[in-house]
């Protein structure tokens, strides 16, 4: 998923950076394909350099070297709100058939049957991201038809699409799974299953979803990871084994 996730950045590209496989996957990326990718973290560290992996948004790594360090408003309003911000990732307890993310409750709002973090900052990427990446591992309480709450707006709200409600950006267009990649219809927002990943059938990520899941036109085929990214997720980036438990 780290892998697979890092192949969706280019080079020069500025992407705001979460905790877990996001993490993993941007500092990949850096390390391979895209050096001059700008990290924005949410603590405020911008164009962070960190020589280790960083433990979390407030870690001291992010801040040596980085380009700028301000507060979270500034980078709420003067690169996510502006419009800078051209790659988000998120994560979620729940994501739907239009890429729709729940992190604040699972059933009924007034009464859960539990309670999550909440947003915190991805409602406003999930918005003004110019593309947003999704990472979840597919399993069916995950993926439901219909989330139970939508904190980050997906392709559709509501039967709504997100260009009829004003949204600037371009929602999730892809979801990183485990098994699969799905991506954004263009015509209906639906998230479908375009690639697969080595010998994984279509099969087994519809029993992960809880919809009848449309295809892509062309089915595409994800190549594993090469040696030279293994080298570097298992002995460089994360040795400790902080986000590659398991």
């Amino acid at each position: 998923m780290a892998a697979v996730a890092a192949s969706e950045l280019a080079d020069g590209e500025v992407v705001f950076v979460g905790i877990g496989l996001p993490n993993l996957a941007c500092n990949l990326a850096r390390a391979t394909h895209a050096p001059n990718l700008v990290l924005i973290y949410e603590s405020g560290a911008v164009g962070a350099v960190p020589e280790r992996l960083p433990v979390s948004i407030g870690d001291p790594a992010l801040v040596t070297g980085s380009l700028m360090v301000c507060g979270m408003a500034d980078v709420f309003q003067l690169f996510l709100q502006n419009g800078r911000i051209e790659v988000g990732f998120l994560g979620g307890a729940q994501v739907d058939r239009y890429g729709n993310i729940n992190t604040t409750v699972i059933g009924p709002y007034e009464r859960p049957a539990v309670r999550l973090p909440g947003s915190g900052g991805a409602a406003e990427i999930a918005v003004h991201a110019r593309r947003t990446l999704i990472v979840a591992k597919l399993n069916p309480r995950a993926f439901p038809e219909q989330v139970d709450f939508i904190t980050s707006p997906g392709q559709r709200c509501r039967g709504t699409a997100r260009r009829e409600l004003g949204m600037p950006g371009a929602g999730p267009v892809k979801v990183i799974t485990d098994k699969a990649i799905l991506a954004a219809d263009e015509t209906t927002g639906e998230m479908v299953l375009a690639a697969l990943y080595p010998g994984v059938s279509a099969d087994e990520v519809q029993a992960g979803v809880g919809w009848p899941l449309a295809r892509a036109s062309r089915l595409g085929a994800v190549a594993p990871p090469s040696g030279e990214e293994l080298r570097l997720l298992r002995e460089v980036l994360d040795p400790k084994k902080l986000y590659l438990r398991g």
